[in-house]
């Protein structure tokens, strides 16, 4: 392996090793965008995180695009080819001169309102699973942006690599939301008690003193409101909720 090769290398492994050890986002992602910005060489970053109620953008340097530049992006963004990628294709790396040419960029409304004055000649972008909110699924489209010359393959490599990883730590500090134990009636938890002390359907049934019917449908909606398909799961994520 090169010198290049190797420092490459260091670089990935400087962000895994973040990832690894994050114990939450809040204390994650202040540290990740410089070293990020290390991996995948670039003048700045856009984070942006796209949920069932809308996008949150935040950028390294911080500030990078005003409220109004935003807001003129997103104006323009459906006509832009690499943000249709991050947003409703596939999300694997792309340049965007894998895409089109600097004079079909510069002709684009994102370029002239929003990347142009930021500096983003070139860009490197791509866009993963993230984990849950409340709300639902969540997603981020990560764009590392060049003022001075395109990125090589080697950073499209780096790129690809760190997706699967990102992915994995961001499912891991973001899991799905349980339903809350309120959401439960009185006698659904009740057969949930005895489900998860190792009870038959029987038992559970003699216990209550109600039929192994009855015990059934109180299930099937437990199953429903916990987001599960089976007894073990049941079991488990009725201990989760305790």
């Amino acid at each position: 392996m090169t010198p290049s090769g190797e420092a490459g290398l260091r670089r990935i492994c400087a962000v895994i090793d973040l990832l690894i050890d994050a114990v939450d986002e809040e204390t994650l992602l202040p540290a990740l965008f410089p070293v990020l910005l290390r991996a995948v060489p670039g003048d700045s970053l856009t984070w942006s995180t796209r949920t069932p109620t809308g996008r949150h953008p935040v950028t390294l340097p911080q500030a990078l695009f005003s409220p109004q530049t935003l807001a003129a992006f997103f104006r323009y963004a459906p006509a832009d080819p690499l943000f249709v990628h991050t947003n409703g294709g596939s999300g694997v790396p792309l340049r965007r001169s894998d895409l089109q040419s600097r004079t079909e960029y510069h002709r684009l409304g994102t370029y002239g309102e929003a990347l142009g004055p930021a500096g983003a000649e070139y860009q490197l972008a791509m866009a993963f699973p993230a984990g849950w909110t409340s709300a639902g699924r969540r997603t981020v489209a990560l764009i590392v942006n060049r003022s001075g010359s395109d990125f090589p393959d080697a950073d499209l490599a780096s790129a690809t690599l760190l997706r699967a990883r990102l992915t994995h730590a961001l499912e891991r500090l973001a899991p799905p939301p349980r339903a809350p134990a309120a959401d439960l009636t009185a006698r659904e938890a009740a057969v949930l008690d005895l489900l998860a002390d190792g009870l038959t359907d029987q038992q559970i049934g003699r216990r209550l003193a109600v039929s192994t019917r009855t015990v059934d449908k109180h299930l099937e909606h437990a199953y429903a409101k916990l987001r599960v398909h089976s007894r073990v799961a049941a079991a488990a994520a009725w201990r989760g909720t305790g």
